[in-house]
């Protein structure tokens, strides 16, 4: 079972979710590459979920029957709160630990494991590491309006002030990836949740930017792996 929230971290969510069997094949758990990344809680350890190019499929042997909970951060947001690049993190879980040192993050994984509720456990460490961190790169908003509002990538830099190079060395910075691969991203969360919402996909295609609905059924087996319809459920 999944479920989320606003958090009180501004643009994050909380989420939490158990898994008690995940059968093979099954794209139960499956992570849609979203642009974001997350601080993660899982049975006591605390990790990190870098930005995806790809859908990630949790394993079996250590994902069955855990429970889960999470921050998940705005686009960009992650790596100012880290204190490590994103494209460092691209594709990856890692432990805590691999980024601060193992002791502090022993306290802090028994501060939200001593929480009655790990989530709210997790968020208050977030809102209070976030107080102390540099503020995310000022440019972040810019670059997540003008890609998730369909303008090409030279346009955005333009509207910016910035090179072509300087807006891909932001992106890799913030987002772990280029420019254009985080145009793709957001649309193709675009895109879902047009069709989620009951939106042809013909029509989701053309409003979204796609050239037609083949290019919108190839983008999304390359992003996520799987046709369109099997991630609607259809």
């Amino acid at each position: 079972m999944y479920a989320e929230r606003a958090s009180r971290l501004t643009g994050a969510v909380v989420w939490t979710t158990v898994w008690t069997t995940i059968p093979s094949g099954s794209d139960t758990g499956l992570v849609l590459p979203d642009g974001c990344m997350d601080l993660l809680w899982r049975e006591g350890r605390l990790m990190v979920a870098g930005p995806d190019t790809r859908a990630y499929v949790p394993g079996q042997a250590e994902d069955l029957s855990a429970r889960w909970a999470g921050v998940r951060f705005a686009p960009g947001t992650a790596p100012a709160f880290l204190g490590v690049p994103a494209h460092e993190l691209r594709d990856r879980r890692v432990d805590l630990a691999d980024l601060w040192p193992a002791a502090r993050v022993r306290r802090l994984a028994a501060r939200v494991n001593a929480a009655a509720d790990p989530a709210l456990g997790l968020e208050e460490l977030a809102l209070e590491r976030a107080a102390r961190s540099e503020p995310p790169d000022p440019m972040v908003p810019g670059i997540v309006a003008a890609l998730d509002g369909g303008r090409p990538v030279a346009e955005t830099a333009d509207e910016l002030g910035l090179s072509a190079r300087q807006l891909h060395r932001r992106s890799l910075t913030a987002f772990g990836y280029g420019p254009k691969t985080l145009a793709r991203v957001l649309r193709l969360q675009r895109a879902l949740a047009l069709a989620r919402g009951g939106v042809p996909f013909a029509d989701t295609a053309a409003r979204t930017g796609y050239a037609d609905q083949a290019h919108l059924a190839r983008e999304v087996r390359e992003l996520a792996g799987r046709p369109l319809g099997r991630l609607l459920g259809r």
